[in-house]
């Protein structure tokens, strides 16, 4: 009985996948295309740490493949933001699998279903994000589909103690990497922008233009009577072009906290605290993921990893940021003399 079972349901799936690939194909012209790749959805969400799957589909003409003499290969690669180059990310063939870069060990084909081309990306990191061509190919026949993949997070603007405008693209990228983020994309800066994102100095972006964003129109930022958005200064050149950073972080696997200590403390002070605590400082991405991702709330001002003094403030009141739910930025003060609290962040392993 068992036998006839799984004999009837192979009969059902093999009469509906090619009843599936006939309809793909039905009043294709003789000399159109025999293989169809698809997407189900041309956007996944997830966030840094967790896993996804870009889904993706082959459907093949019957007619032209039969029972099919060709070995079919699947490769997946990430398109970079200027779509200039691809980055290959994994290659199957037959039994023949190979991954590449940062993706080794961390991405497989979820092969659901015999035309399922979908990989399951795992332990996801902020440098994930972006747009992923799927390619199959058969013989001299292949088709592509573009996925991108989002993740969930926060757009930060940043300069460093040295102050503003003081970064070309190569150092701009390098502090966001310093402040456990990377650079922003153009996407992700306009999703942070309708959200309600104002900053009136221009950063840099990913692709190596220079904009920011700007919700309330005034004076010193482009005019009055502009309207709203981001504004865009173009491309500048990244050696000798010097701006503030845009960066873009999710959410992480630790702690973030105030520490509680009895007394305020240096910089110096601060990060032996911490130390002591079995934690490290913070880092500047981190206060924003916690303020941002889990609505944590500190009216104390604290040392951060790279000198400066912030707090986040999530829930608006008076002498805590009264107007708006915000991370304020208290400034760079002297590291010797200067005495604040300190916030904390101790990973998980």
């Amino acid at each position: 009985m068992r036998k006839d079972l799984v004999s009837s349901l192979g009969e059902i799936c093999l009469t509906g996948c090619r009843r599936d690939s006939e309809e793909k194909f039905e009043g294709q012209a003789e000399n159109g295309p025999r293989l169809l790749v698809e997407a189900e959805q041309a956007k996944v969400f997830s966030r840094r740490g967790g896993n996804v799957t870009l889904p993706c589909k082959f459907y093949r003409d019957p007619t032209a493949f039969g029972s099919g003499t060709h070995k079919i290969r699947i490769k997946w690669t990430k398109l970079t933001s200027d779509y200039l180059k691809e980055v290959d990310v994994f290659v199957s063939m037959g039994y023949h699998k190979k991954t590449y870069g940062g993706y080794h060990g961390r991405v497989f084909l979820k092969g659901g279903s015999d035309n399922d081309a979908s990989l399951v990306i795992t332990d996801l990191t902020l440098e994930d994000y972006g747009r992923y061509k799927c390619e199959v190919i058969e013989g001299l026949e292949d088709d592509t589909a573009v996925v991108a993949l989002d993740l969930q997070g926060v757009v930060f603007p940043y300069f460093p103690r040295l102050g503003r405008y003081n970064l070309n693209f190569h150092e701009a990228q390098q502090a966001c990497l310093d402040q456990d983020a990377v650079i922003a994309s153009f996407d992700q800066l306009y999703d942070a922008w309708r959200s309600g994102l104002d900053w009136c100095n221009a950063g840099w972006l990913s692709d190596g233009s220079v904009q920011y964003p700007i919700t309330k129109p005034r004076e010193p930022c482009g005019g009055q009577n502009t309207v709203p958005g981001v504004r865009n200064y173009g491309f500048w050149d990244k050696d000798k072009s010097r701006y503030d950073v845009f960066c873009f972080t999710s959410n992480f696997n630790g702690r973030f906290y105030y520490l509680i200590h009895p007394t305020k403390l240096t910089y110096d002070e601060a990060v032996q605290a911490c130390l002591n605590d079995g934690a490290q400082i913070a880092k500047v991405g981190q206060i924003f993921a916690a303020w941002k991702l889990l609505g944590y709330d500190r009216c104390d001002a604290g040392w951060l990893a790279d000198g400066s003094v912030r707090y986040p403030i999530s829930r608006p009141r008076r002498r805590c940021s009264p107007s708006e739910a915000a991370v304020r930025f208290v400034g760079f003060p002297d590291k010797k003399h200067k005495l604040y609290g300190v916030y904390c962040f101790r990973a998980y392993n």
